[in-house]
């Protein structure tokens, strides 16, 4: 990569990053509600900055639409629970019309099975540890994600185990709402593990539609 892209778009990278580690650390500090809101929406919002900036095409449009409604919806789960699920499930259902535009050619068995096992699974967990059909509505969504994030031709271990990381931490969020008490992990795991699934799917994606389009 040249200077002049490095300093031009990596930065949106690493201000993300900043944002993440500061909120991990900051969230139950009383600097303020509305400075934490969008602290911790500027997380995944730098990440869009950086899918706009540097993904090429419509996929590329289509990446950042899903981060940038994923980062409306962190901020809108600070306030209202159910609309912050709601702005999710659309971040999800934008990522599987990216994921079905790159299905694989030739996927393997195993790959099938996996899929498979996400979007069954991921439902059905949610339902055990949440007890609420609407939370299990809205794992069906996310385990859709899921498994056309692992069925996509973008890097499985950074696109599909991104996606996957994504769905333990929401899974840890919705063991919050059943008699499951998995203290204190939710506390610890659920921002690391989401920003985390966040930025590889971020730059796994970029990374394959900037390898198509280097003149970008």
């Amino acid at each position: 990569m040249s200077k002049r892209a490095l300093v031009n778009h990596r930065p949106w990278l690493l201000a993300g990053v900043i944002s993440a580690l500061a909120f991990y650390f900051l969230w139950n500090n009383p600097i303020g509600g509305v400075w934490l809101i969008l602290l911790k929406g500027s997380a995944v919002g730098f990440l869009a900055i950086y899918a706009w900036r540097r993904a090429p095409g419509t996929d590329g449009t289509i990446l950042t639409i899903a981060l940038l409604l994923s980062a409306i919806a962190d901020m809108a789960l600070e306030l209202w629970f159910e609309i912050g699920g709601a702005l999710f499930a659309a971040s999800h259902l934008v990522a599987v019309v990216l994921y079905l535009r790159n299905l694989r050619e030739k996927p393997t068995g195993s790959q099938r099975l996996l899929a498979i096992a996400l979007l069954i699974g991921v439902p059905a967990v949610a339902y055990l540890l949440s007890s609420r059909a609407d939370i299990a509505a809205y794992a069906a969504i996310l385990g859709l994600m899921a498994a056309c994030a692992w069925m996509s031709r973008f890097p499985r271990y950074r696109v599909g185990l991104g996606a996957v990381l994504f769905v333990l931490s929401d899974w840890l969020i919705f063991s919050r709402e059943g008699a499951f008490d998995l203290a204190p992990f939710p506390d610890v795991l659920i921002w690391p593990l989401y920003f985390a699934g966040q930025l590889m799917i971020a730059t796994g994606v970029v990374q394959t539609l900037r390898g198509e389009h280097p003149a970008r």
